[in-house]
């Protein structure tokens, strides 16, 4: 499931306020990978265990909110920093 396009204009980083787009291709695969291996933690310390099907990340490619069945979760202790995933994409 896509989000619509009307909201993923307006949606942003509740910290750094950047515009959010869709993380796919190498970005998304990345993140998985790493999901995978138990190496990626949630802002609030606990263990990302399921991959992401979809997902979001700040322009700067830093930070990364999951989407739940067509929902964001744009929580900041839900979020995913990308520093932790060895083979992200630069933005």
């Amino acid at each position: 499931m896509s989000l619509d396009r009307k909201l993923l204009d307006i949606l942003v980083c509740p910290d750094s306020h950047q515009p959010l787009i869709l993380l796919a291709g190498d970005g998304l695969q990345a993140v998985n990978r790493a999901i995978a291996a138990g190496t990626v933690r949630r802002g609030d310390g606990s263990a990302q265990a399921e991959p992401l099907a979809e997902a979001l990340v700040t322009r700067d490619g830093r930070t990364v909110y999951r989407i739940d069945d067509g929902i964001p979760v744009l929580l900041a202790e839900e979020a995913i920093s990308t520093a932790q995933v060895a083979d992200f994409p630069q933005a």
